[in-house]
């Protein structure tokens, strides 16, 4: 394991502050946004701060690959005292990030999907390179959706072309993929 990035935990956000940092860190797997760049291309270079948020930050932080500090105290940030903030912070993020790491760990790229009506827009290569083929929504196998929820998810994947794809956690951790393909009758 090399070096580990330092990210600022400021309120609800993580930012990594040297650019040199920032860039690598987007450049290894699209994590965060660097701020003033609303779309950066996978090759351009930034000299911006990165904004990492809770989830992400998780993730690398139990990858190994940033540390966390608080931006008040200086004092390291530890997953459970990140977990505590996340569970304030997002509604069911225990769901939410199960989703995530299981999708990140199989190589996809993960992005919020709120513009999408879903918790996640999914790469299989990265924004700027191809587009996300799939929204994916975390449920839990007691949730229920009705028909007219199914459909309108489903109404609006087909028209931003991605497939709806539901994400329940199984047995022993396994995480569960329901895709919608729609067809004309």
């Amino acid at each position: 394991m090399g070096r580990r990035i330092v990210a600022e935990l400021v309120g609800t956000r993580l930012i990594v502050w040297a650019p040199r940092d920032s860039m690598a860190l987007y450049r290894q797997g699209f994590f965060g946004k660097p701020v003033g760049i609303p779309k950066p291309k996978p090759d351009q270079d930034f000299t911006a701060p990165l904004v990492l948020d809770i989830m992400e930050g998780l993730f690398l932080q139990e990858k190994g690959r940033i540390k966390i500090v608080d931006a008040r105290t200086r004092k390291l940030v530890t997953r459970a005292c990140l977990m505590k903030l996340a569970a304030v912070t997002y509604k069911d993020f225990k769901l939410g990030y199960s989703v995530y790491r299981d999708l990140r760990d199989r190589g996809f790229i993960v992005t919020p999907g709120i513009r999408f009506g879903s918790d996640f827009a999914v790469y299989e290569h990265g924004p700027g390179i191809d587009h996300a083929p799939f929204i994916v929504t975390g449920r839990t196998e007691n949730d229920t959706m009705g028909p007219f929820e199914i459909v309108l998810a489903g109404r609006l994947a087909t028209t931003v072309r991605k497939q709806f794809t539901i994400a329940v956690p199984g047995e022993r951790g396994k995480m569960d993929y329901l895709a919608f393909r729609w067809f004309k009758a």
